[in-house]
């Protein structure tokens, strides 16, 4: 009396015998070794993988702080030591080109100029007799 096993493939609904047993398992091993899940044949190492990780994520870093650059992320303006004003109430024939160059002690009379339209949020140059203007001191 001969005996036979019969077990059943997890991939097949139909019951082999041992022979036939053998030569299904290799027809399921070649797809899990074979070069088709890994076509380059290259197979890293941990130490491979983290390194690419890494590298991954160095270059990721690079351009976000980049993007971040252009965005203005990265300038500062003028943030530090606070800037100390005086208060001048303009008089008649008064301009700001005449009392920027007044109060500049010899420094660039036009970037104070500019300085006193930026900080009083002037449209114009014009001012007027009565006025009251923030000059930064320097």
């Amino acid at each position: 009396m001969t005996m036979s096993t019969i077990s059943f493939n997890a991939y097949s609904t139909h019951a082999t015998s041992a022979l036939d047993h053998k030569s299904s398992m290799a027809l399921i091993n070649q797809g899990f070794h074979g070069n088709s899940t890994n076509p380059s044949g290259v197979h890293l190492t941990r130490r491979g993988r983290l390194a690419r990780t890494l590298l991954v994520l160095s270059l990721a870093v690079v351009l976000l702080s980049a993007f971040g650059l252009k965005a203005g992320a990265g300038t500062a303006d003028h943030v530090g030591t606070p800037t100390a004003f005086i208060q001048v109430t303009v008089a008649p024939g008064d301009t700001l080109w005449s009392l920027a160059s007044r109060l500049a002690d010899g420094g660039d009379v036009r970037s104070l100029v500019d300085e006193i339209t930026s900080v009083n949020s002037l449209a114009t140059a014009e001012v007027q007799a009565g006025q009251k203007l923030r000059i930064p001191l320097r």
